[in-house]
């Protein structure tokens, strides 16, 4: 396929539209519009009066035809066909009802959304899948990407090399020193070269020229923009599941990747008629590096970068997040807030859980019901909510961090 070409699809996307100057560029390639507004950020752009709101999310009830093509069946709103796609059967993760949760936050329903049981265990598969489908189109055009590199605390790392490989595309992921073992482990397993740096994640991040020396093709979150698109079908999962959209989204956040493109999917459904309104989104962040939930509380516009991050979860240790200007965007426009929970609460939520609802969640993702709990304590809910905690990832990403956690209560 090429990217700068239109196909023939059932998709709306209409190109790249640039944040700066809201022009959209009509082009899949990023790298054919002008350096200034690549600066400043692409978002793919849709024709969502094209877009028939049963259609798109009958696709994910019942089509036959869409079984094994997890989030790709929602392509009329991707910017590739599925038919093109590059994917592992990431998306359709499980929706858990967990009714012990809803007892204990005094709330009409709770749900988890699993994306641990994404193919690497996390749901930056998803946007991994887009953006490694509009690489491998521009490399089967004849275009020259590789290297392919990103810098990352692990999970994006993990990956992108593992969409890579089965585009048999050559990558590097650039972690810091404190990335989670299994995140290095399997780097090397799908095929990676995977260069640990000593520090924290802006560190990982200034070696990437550092260290390549070389042109290469930029994965990191928002340098595409097609991450955060293909996460946005979570939340169309959400609305096909649950048959209308949830009240409160409660998110794990670092980069913003994550929660900006989830609040885009449901302001996409609002657009098309899916949805009456957006949920209120909640970023979760960690007490010890929370620049977006102090940027709300003062306040801001944008975060400010945090002066010195020290928390457990490395997914959550962004101390400039990328995203950070879109999370605040996104959780002030909807209605939402933000929440700093101590590691303690983190670990002990992902740990309470494991136990009590046959669901194995990450460090990471034990943030959102830390989160939810801190809440319900403030007063947050009114009680009749139905509120979904993204699980961000699987269990077996940190299992040394938690296990650590029982062991420091003598368990």
């Amino acid at each position: 396929m090429d990217p700068t070409e239109p196909t023939e699809t059932t998709s709306a996307f209409r190109g790249l539209e640039s944040r700066a100057s809201g022009r959209v560029h009509e082009t899949a390639d990023p790298t054919t519009v002008p350096d200034d507004e690549q600066a400043r950020g692409l978002d793919p752009a849709y024709d969502y009066d094209a877009v028939d709101p049963e259609t798109l999310l009958a696709a994910a009830r019942d089509g036959p035809d869409g079984v094994g093509r997890g989030h790709w069946r929602f392509d009329a709103l991707l910017p590739f066909p599925a038919d093109e796609a590059l994917s592992a059967g990431e998306g359709a993760t499980p929706l858990v009802p967990t009714e012990r949760l809803a007892d204990e936050l005094d709330v009409g329903a709770v749900y988890v959304k699993d994306e641990g049981r994404n193919p690497t265990g996390t749901v930056l598969d998803r946007g991994l899948s887009v953006a490694l489908t509009a690489v491998a189109g521009r490399a089967a055009a004849g275009a020259d990407v590789e290297p392919l590199a990103c810098a990352s605390p692990g999970n994006a790392g993990q990956s992108m090399a593992a969409y890579a490989g089965r585009a048999d595309l050559r990558s590097y992921a650039f972690v810091p020193s404190r990335c989670a073992f299994s995140n290095k482990a399997m780097t090397n397993v799908h095929g990676g070269d995977m260069r640990v740096v000593g520090g924290r994640f802006p560190d990982a991040a200034g070696a990437v020229d550092d260290q390549l020396e070389t042109e290469y093709t930029d994965l990191g979150e928002f340098a595409t923009p097609y991450r955060h698109d293909g996460v946005k079908t979570l939340a169309f999962e959400l609305v096909a599941d649950l048959g209308e959209a949830p009240d409160v989204v409660v998110v794990p956040t670092g980069t913003g990747e994550v929660l900006a493109g989830v609040y885009k999917g449901f302001r996409e459904l609002e657009r098309v008629g899916a949805i009456d309104g957006v949920p209120k989104i909640v970023a979760a962040q960690a007490a010890g590096c929370a620049p977006i939930a102090a940027a709300i509380e003062r306040d801001l516009d944008e975060p400010e970068p945090w002066e010195t991050p020290d928390t457990i979860c490395g997914e959550l240790e962004i101390a400039d997040p990328a995203g950070g200007a879109a999370a605040v965007e996104a959780v002030r426009e909807s209605g939402g807030t933000a929440v700093a929970v101590e590691d303690e609460d983190v670990l002990a939520s992902a740990v309470a859980v494991a136990q009590n609802e046959v669901m194995e969640m990450g460090a990471t993702g034990g943030a959102a019901p830390a989160g939810a709990w801190a809440l319900a304590e403030d007063g947050f809910f009114d009680g009749t909510e139905t509120v979904v905690l993204v699980n961000s990832d699987a269990g077996l990403k940190t299992p040394d961090v938690l296990r650590s956690h029982l062991m420091g209560q003598g368990i």
